[in-house]
This record gives structure tokens, C-alpha cells and sequence, in this order.
């Protein structure tokens, strides 16, 4: 194998092993979240798109390197071809893991909210029996039947 096609399958195989790792189940989009917001990943995306960028061009180079290497030898042209468009699997990958970090937190936020006005509401409805009792026995019917709201 030529170093183009080493320095091609290099980029490959290190694209692949990286969308696996993001797809490593025992890590919780919580914590991928934190590692995107580290100074170090929010520095490399500073610089993401040029490199991007680059990349690609170096990735079509060695696709038109091989092209005419294959169409030299008889080939017909290259044997494989190679899919440039892996780099913006990787950035949706990370977009959606992004996404649902801020969803799970937004959704426990939701939650909590919810518990507390659950709460909040079932403590006010018991104040409220409370004081219709306080009331029913302050106007001194007691006798005359059970206060409103009990049965």
C-alpha cells in the first residue's frame, strides 16, 4: 500500500474510532457534555473549521493522487473511494450528543418545577381544609353538622 492510501486509511480508521467512542454507552451525554465545554475541545473548535477545511483538501488530493496513479497502471481509476463527508458525521454526532445533554437537563429542571408546584398546591389545599375548619368552628355551629369539606 502507497503513503497516500496509508495516510487515507489512518484518517478513516481514526474518524471510525472516534464516532464509536461517542457512541460509547456507559457515557451519559451529561458528561460528553462537560467534555465539549472544556477549554481544550472549545479551543479545537475555534480552529475546527480551518482544519476542516484542510482536511478536506488533503483528502481530495490523495483521491485525484490516486485516480491518476490508478489511471496509469490501467486501473481505470481508483480502486476504492473515499468519503470526505465523515468529518461533518463526526460534528452532527457531537451537535446531537450536545442537544440531548441540554434537553435531559432541561427536562430534570421541568421535573423538579413540577414536584414543587405539586407540592406547593397539596400543601395550600391542606392550609385551605385547615382554615375552613378554623372557620366552621369559630362561627360555633359545631354541633350542627361536620365542616365543609369533610365528609
Amino acid at each position: 500500500m502507497s503513503l497516500q492510501w496509508t495516510a487515507v486509511a489512518t484518517f478513516l480508521y481514526a474518524e471510525v474510532f472516534l464516532v464509536l467512542l461517542l457512541c460509547v454507552p456507559f457515557v451519559s451525554a451529561a458528561r460528553w457534555q462537560k467534555i465539549f465545554k472544556s477549554r481544550l475541545v472549545s479551543l479545537a473548535v475555534a480552529y475546527g473549521n480551518t482544519v476542516f477545511v484542510v482536511l478536506i483538501v488533503i483528502l481530495v488530493l490523495l483521491l485525484f493522487g490516486g485516480w491518476v496513479g490508478g489511471a496509469r497502471r490501467g486501473l481505470g481509476g481508483l480502486r476504492s473511494l473515499t468519503h470526505p463527508a465523515s468529518c461533518s458525521l463526526l460534528r452532527r454526532l457531537v451537535t446531537l450528543i450536545s442537544q440531548q445533554a441540554v434537553l435531559g437537563a432541561s427536562s430534570e429542571a421541568f421535573r423538579k418545577q413540577a414536584e414543587g408546584a405539586s407540592q406547593a398546591a397539596r400543601r395550600y389545599m391542606e392550609d385551605n381544609d385547615a382554615l375552613r375548619k378554623v372557620a366552621w368552628l369559630a362561627v360555633g355551629l359545631g354541633g350542627e353538622g361536620a365542616p365543609p369539606g369533610t365528609s
